[in-house]
């Protein structure tokens, strides 16, 4: 073989040497890029707690049971905004029970201008903590420039409630409304093939209504009646205010509003919603004095929750020894395969309880559930992995969070027991099917579809044909068998009566205090009494509480804590402007999502679509 040319050969070094720079140059890249993270977000040593300091609430964006699975290089680079910031409820809550143990910590501070979402569910768990912690002999307070409905029953828990002269309270009531399609779908020629189950399953209404039905509003009415009487009631019941107090405040706003001027502050100071009015730097100078201490910028002394929570909380990648109780979250959508977190997948929740049971020393499962469904057929998943679960002899007990209903309702009818908070909506025992189809749409724009087939089925599921009537009865007969099945595991699981069960079906939302009272759950409590509960169904009296999830891979839990650090930053609150686009988009997003999530094989869901107004 002849040897390369020498010019060749010239070229050939060059290109190597190239090769070996670009190699060296990205290697260092790389490594100065873990080196930013480690010392910008993990690393470069940690200052000392102080001697002397309040814990801050800062919350910021939405609480959630569990955090969606975030993109490392989006939480990079992508403005951090409370739209899409997420804080774990179990963070809020071991952040304040470790403050209350703390001597370091003598005063707790909720600053809740960028809290976008809690609930009325959540909102009570997070209470039991704050009463435990006032108990403990430390102040609780509540600052803010202007408290939303939602920020304000959290803020109720204070000792003082401090809000900016030229801010107020914001309380307009509970509601559900919602967008309807029917002339719309009518004006488009898409032709919309509903069938459900349950006289009241209200998910089929927005395709064949122009307004919400009788029925669906006393349904919806009830449940929304419920859940304000708890609102205003804590509300009352915190600020030491006569009953109606709060009903009096929101229907007469207007003439009281006038009565003062127009100055929303001092008509929150008169109605005894805040307790003083104060500035920034006024506020500041009396939480100095409060905690006793401030930092070098002027600033009250605090420690951030979430910091804390990090720094006071055992590692979780220890693993747990001995007797616990193991806890799963099961929350978003339900649907088929394996899902990242923030979206229930059917096989990864059956396998999570699988191994979870499986595991040396667990004595019993507790499933925290929010959703309102999904797919039929990945409910039905996880509710077999439930029953093999407890015939190995490994107790479950569910702990409903804001929303357990249709498929969330479904996965938990047959444990051991099922506990709600008080303001947890479940029930909507149906299920429905939804098929479109646009041959008229394309119709009018001159798109024609013909053709053969070897039997009366073969194409019939074309979405550009009309719905085969065999393939409409099909589905109609489905339906009509998983709403069967659906009301029988009900009744095996809660020992009722096929009859008791049809009163409280139909695809009705409950309240929990009716849910208890109708049977479908066992108690009302937090999550902290339904492990409580299952430990004593496992005859567990010391045990410990090991919070599993799905196993990460050493790169995806390295990417995993980079976006969470990169997410604890402080949030920007986005424009006006923006803000308004998000609000008027939100239904959009929300009828889109709802779309992509409708992935069940059969077709077939118990879906609960207004309960996605309580989260």
């Amino acid at each position: 073989m002849s040897k390369p040319s020498r010019l060749r050969r010239f070229f050939a070094a060059i290109w190597n040497g190239i090769t070996r720079v670009r190699l060296a140059l990205s290697n260092i890249l790389f490594l100065l890029f873990i080196a930013l993270v480690y010392f910008v977000y993990l690393g470069g040593g940690t200052e000392p707690p102080p001697e002397k300091a309040a814990l801050l609430l800062n919350l910021a964006g939405t609480v959630v049971d569990q955090k969606s699975q975030v993109e490392p290089l989006e939480a990079l680079l992508a403005e951090p905004s409370p739209e899409s910031h997420e804080v774990l409820l179990r963070d809020v809550i071991d952040a304040i029970n470790f403050a209350a143990a703390d001597p370091a910590v003598n005063s707790l501070v909720m600053e809740l201008d960028e809290l976008g979402y809690v609930g009325l569910s959540k909102t009570q768990e997070i209470a039991v903590a704050l009463e435990a912690f006032k108990a403990s002999g430390k102040p609780v307070v509540a600052v803010g420039d202007f408290y939303t409905q939602d920020q304000f029953l959290l803020a109720s828990f204070a000792d003082n409630i401090i809000v900016n002269p030229l801010g107020g309270v914001g309380i307009e009531g509970f509601s559900s409304y919602r967008n309807y399609f029917r002339e719309t779908l009518e004006k488009l020629s898409v032709s919309m093939h509903v069938f459900h189950a349950g006289e009241f399953k209200s998910i089929a209404e927005p395709f064949l209504r122009d307004d919400m039905s009788p029925g669906e509003k006393l349904i919806t009415g009830r449940w929304l009646e419920v859940l304000w009487g708890q609102y205003a009631a804590t509300v009352e019941a915190q600020r030491e205010l006569p009953p109606g107090s709060v009903n009096s405040y929101v229907n007469d706003f207007s003439r009281l509003l006038a009565e003062q001027g127009g100055d929303t502050a001092t008509l929150a100071l008169k109605a005894g919603l805040v307790d003083e009015l104060m500035d920034r730097d006024r506020a500041n100078d009396y939480l100095v004095e409060l905690v006793g201490a401030s930092n070098d910028d002027g600033q009250y002394e605090a420690v951030l929750f979430e910091p804390y929570v990090r720094r006071m909380r055992p590692s979780n990648l220890i693993p747990s020894e001995g007797d616990r109780v193991a806890v799963i979250t099961a929350e978003g959508n339900i649907v088929p395969g394996d899902q990242p977190p923030g979206t229930i997948g059917g096989d990864s929740l059956a396998q999570l309880i699988s191994t979870t049971a499986e595991a040396e020393g667990v004595g019993a499962i507790v499933l925290r559930v929010n959703s309102g469904g999904g797919s039929v057929f990945a409910s039905e998943v996880i509710r077999q992995e439930i029953l093999r679960t407890r015939a190995d002899g490994i107790p479950v007990v569910i702990s409903m969070g804001a929303v357990a209903a249709s498929g969330g309702y479904y996965i938990a009818a047959e444990a051991d027991e099922i506990w709600a908070t008080p303001g947890t909506i479940t029930g909507s025992i149906g299920v429905f099917a939804a098929i479109p189809t646009f041959e008229q749409l394309l119709q009018r724009v001159g798109v024609y579809t013909d053709g053969v087939g070897t039997t009366e089925l073969a194409g019939s599921l074309r979405l550009d044909r009309p719905l085969n009537p065999q393939v409409a009865e099909a589905i109609r007969s489905g339906v009509d068998f998983s709403y069967e099945k659906f009301t029988s595991l009900v009744a095996a699981g809660r020992d009722l009566t096929p009859e008791q069960v049809e009163q409280v079906a139909q695809g009705r939302v409950w309240s929990a205090p009716d849910a208890l009272e109708h049977g479908l759950l066992d108690g009302l409590g937090s999550e902290a009494d339904a492990i409580a509960a299952a430990a004593a169904r496992a005859g567990l009296e010391e045990y410990a509480v090991e919070y599993v999830q799905l196993p990460l891979s050493p790169r995806e839990l390295f990417l995993q804590q980079l976006a969470d650090r990169v997410g604890s930053l402080r949030i920007r609150a986005p424009s006006g402007l923006a803000a308004s686009l998000a609000g008027m988009l939100a239904p959009v997003a929300d009828a889109a999502a709802e779309l992509a999530n409708l992935k069940d094989p059969r077709h077939l869901y118990a879906r609960c679509l207004v309960c996605g107004a309580i989260r």
